[in-house]
């Protein structure tokens, strides 16, 4: 009988670490709101992908 694949491949099995998320929540007035949703659809950009590459650019001095 054949080993199930979790045996035959025990490398597979094991659990990876995982990115430790935090979620947050941001109020935004209409203007900003417009202002980021034009970005997002002239670069093709997902809004949490602009939002998170904006806050990796800020100086963590």
């Amino acid at each position: 009988m054949k080993e199930p694949a979790a045996y035959a491949f025990s490398s597979f099995a094991t659990v990876s670490k995982k990115w430790a998320v935090k979620q947050i929540t941001l109020d935004l007035t209409p203007n900003e709101a417009s202002t980021l949703e034009k970005y997002c659809n002239q670069t093709g950009k997902a809004a949490t992908d602009v939002i998170v590459e904006l806050i990796q650019r800020l100086s963590s001095t």
